[in-house]
């Protein structure tokens, strides 16, 4: 076993703290990552707080991972000692079903194995342990190539934030023509922004804050919405051909979708610790007076992902990040919690 040291939470809404655990030994297939940075989600906070389900405890989070490979597997072909290499969401499926084999791992029919708080079932069955540590080891078909001219610590958040927003994007061929409305300037917005605008699309900015304009604008935004501002929003209403909503608090889908063009569509990649709310009753004429579409996406398959981190590169994005200690993850949390944060805190394992 290898001996690893990092950051955990022994029981739910526990202060994260030093915590040294094992990782197996490197396999046939493996590679051993040193950890160098690691992104910091809401969906962290979330998982330690058992918002979503009951965790497996002792939890170490974190799943937007960068680091340099320091160890192969004997069979090994894509990866070599030396090579940066990330880590998203997930780092198992069965590999055998129509979505695995059609490169959609993260909808495996057998349920996707978490990079954290999971049970590595098509594996050791073991817990599952994150990115707050200074190694991790895995197969290398769920580990991705950094490519070298990106910075480092700000690629770290594009394994999580950057391909939940990416994803759908390319899967609904969003691009030159379209009218794009970004629903929320935070961690997946901001990203959500700068791939829009990247594939050609005309990105607008919807906010309750006026005070975000500027930063909206040196984002790559075109518009900017104030949607509490009844005469900005009727000049957009009918117009928006997409809608990414990267919202984790209740909103009003009835009113989000007024501002769709016809055969528009309301993409939810946000997530709500309660759930999706409608606020009362989706009226039936919010979806058929235009033919619309509520859907919602996950984060997307290991090859989607390496397509994102090339196409990264080739424009030169990374995420608008925070660099902090790890002693300091709890502060970070709560500044988390209150938007206090331009877009994305990254931890520097250094600092371990």
């Amino acid at each position: 076993m290898i001996a690893v040291k990092g950051y955990a939470a022994q029981s739910a809404n526990e202060t994260l703290a030093p915590w040294n655990f094992e990782r197996r030994e490197v396999g046939a297939h493996d590679v051993q990552i040193e950890i160098l940075y690691c992104g910091v989600c809401h969906s962290d906070l979330a998982q330690i707080n058992n918002e979503w389900f009951p965790g497996i405890f002792p939890m170490v989070p974190g799943h937007e991972i960068v680091g340099r490979i320091t160890k192969v597997g004997d069979h090994v072909k894509g990866f070599k000692i030396g090579d940066l290499a990330g880590i998203g969401t997930m780092v198992n499926s069965c590999g055998e079903c129509g979505h695995c084999q059609d490169g959609l791992e993260q909808y495996c029919s057998e349920g996707v194995v978490p990079t954290y708080n999971g049970l590595d079932k098509f594996g050791d069955g073991k817990p599952t342990y994150g990115g707050y540590s200074n190694s991790i080891v895995t197969h290398e078909n769920f580990t991705v190539h950094i490519p070298e001219t990106l910075d480092l610590a700000a690629t770290a958040p594009l394994l999580c934030a950057g391909i939940t927003t990416y994803s759908p994007l390319k899967h609904w061929k969003i691009g030159k023509g379209h009218k794009v409305a970004v629903l929320g300037l935070g961690g997946l917005g901001h990203m959500a922004v700068k791939f829009a605008v990247a594939l050609g699309a005309e990105v607008t900015i919807l906010s309750t804050s006026p005070q975000k304009e500027v930063d909206a604008k040196r984002l790559g935004a075109h518009h900017f919405v104030v949607t509490k501002d009844a005469e900005q929003v009727e000049k957009v209403k009918g117009s928006f051909d997409f809608i990414v909503d990267t919202v984790a608090a209740d909103h009003d889908f009835n009113f989000y979708l007024s501002l769709l063009n016809i055969d528009g569509v309301h993409i939810c990649v946000g997530v709500p610790v309660e759930g999706i709310h409608l606020d009362g009753a989706l009226g039936a004429f919010s979806l058929l007076g235009g033919r619309k579409s509520i859907v919602g996406s996950a984060c997307g398959g290991i090859a989607e992902t390496q397509e994102m981190l090339n196409f990264c590169a080739e424009h030169n994005i990374v995420a608008d990040i925070e660099l902090i200690d790890i002693k300091d993850i709890t502060t970070a949390y709560e500044r988390m919690l209150k938007n206090d944060v331009k877009y994305r805190f990254v931890i520097d394992m250094a600092t371990l």
